[in-house]
């Protein structure tokens, strides 16, 4: 799996877990909806950390809660 769908499924993961929409989540992050929504929907290839960082203060985790998940333990990486 590669970092952005890692990222997406994270996000959704947590959404269902706090009982919230993404819509209310950009509300809460203080972001344009069509930030989140392009994360979402892959159309954003490269999420950034201040990105992650927001929805971490919106939902009031660490951001080393957001990346402490499995679904990261198994990332493809990038080879130069």
């Amino acid at each position: 799996m590669d970092i952005e769908s890692a990222v997406k499924i994270r996000i959704q993961n947590l959404c269902i877990e706090h009982c919230i929409t993404i819509n209310a989540l950009s509300t809460r992050a203080g972001m344009p909806r069509s930030t989140l929504k392009n994360i979402m929907y892959g159309t954003s290839k490269n999420t950034g950390i201040v990105t992650i960082q927001l929805v971490c203060d919106a939902l009031d985790i660490s951001i080393i809660d957001f990346f402490e998940d499995p679904i990261f333990e198994n990332i493809d990486t990038v080879n130069d």
